[in-house]
C-alpha cells in the first residue's frame, strides 16, 4: 500500500504547512513511499479525503485541516495522531507499515553508496 498525505500547497497558515512539512520530512527522512496529494489542484481529491475522514475525526465547524494520512483506503489520522504515535515509538504502526521497510531500503542505499565508493 502507498501511504498518501493529503495537503494543501496555498494554505495561509504557518501551522499548516509546518504541520504538513513534519509528515513529510519524516516520511523522505525514513525513505518510505508516499504520495502527496494537493487537495487545492482539484476538488475530487478533496472530496475523496472529506469522504474518508471517519466522522469522529471531522471538525464541529468547518472542514478538516492538512495533513490527512491515509494508507491506502484506510485511514491513519491527521498530525496529532501522526505526532502523539511519534511520541510513543508507534508511528511505523500507526503508517500501517514496518520500520525494517525503512531500515531494509536504507541499507540498500548505504550499499549502493558503498559500493559505488569502493569502484572509484
Amino acid at each position: 500500500m502507498v501511504i498518501k498525505v493529503y495537503v494543501a500547497s496555498s494554505t495561509g497558515s504557518v501551522v499548516v504547512k509546518k504541520h504538513q512539512q513534519d509528515v513529510v520530512s519524516f516520511l523522505e527522512a525514513n525513505r518510505l513511499s508516499f504520495q502527496e496529494v494537493d487537495i487545492t489542484m482539484g476538488e475530487e481529491e478533496r472530496l475523496w479525503m472529506c469522504r474518508n475522514i471517519p466522522q469522529d475525526k471531522h471538525p464541529e465547524v468547518g472542514k478538516p485541516l492538512t495533513p490527512q494520512i491515509f494508507n491506502g483506503d484506510r485511514y491513519c489520522g491527521d498530525y496529532q495522531d501522526f505526532f502523539q504515535s511519534k511520541e510513543n515509538n508507534g508511528v511505523f504502526a500507526f503508517l500501517g507499515c514496518s520500520s525494517s521497510q525503512a531500515i531494509e531500503k536504507n541499507s540498500n542505499n548505504s550499499l549502493n553508496m558503498n559500493s559505488s565508493l569502493l569502484t572509484f
